[in-house]
């Protein structure tokens, strides 16, 4: 059973940085992506960022590119998210999710999901 578990989050001011962590485990294939989401107080569930194992590809949300960076640990294992320039609207509940099969994007059907970390971006 592939299970995702978030580290990180916490309270920043703005222009600030955190990371969050999601190890990963019970991934038996290679075909897969990994995301992050995050939804904010009242708003709905938007995607981030996304890792696609297959063919490395990076895939980052716009109002993100250029401020958040995915990276991962050797074994691929433990997906990062590097969050700089933090901004008010950055505050949400962050999640990682995976998706598995072809042609994987943000906007895939993401299948397993870990849980929610706050992101509180406030002076």
């Amino acid at each position: 059973e592939v299970q995702l578990v978030l580290s990180g989050g916490g309270s920043v001011q703005p222009g600030g940085s955190l990371r969050l962590s999601c190890a990963v485990s019970g991934l038996t294939r290679d075909d897969y992506a990994i995301a992050w989401f995050r939804q904010a107080p009242g708003k709905e569930r938007e995607g981030v960022a996304c890792f696609v194992n297959k063919d490395g590809n990076r895939i980052y949300a716009n109002n993100v590119r250029g401020r958040f960076t995915i990276s991962s640990d050797n074994a691929k294992t433990t997906l990062y998210l590097q969050m700089n320039s933090l901004k008010y609207e950055d505050t949400a509940v962050y999640y990682c999710a995976v998706a598995t099969g072809d042609y994987l994007y943000l906007g895939s059907e993401y299948e397993y999901w870990g849980q929610g970390t706050q992101v509180t971006v406030s002076s």
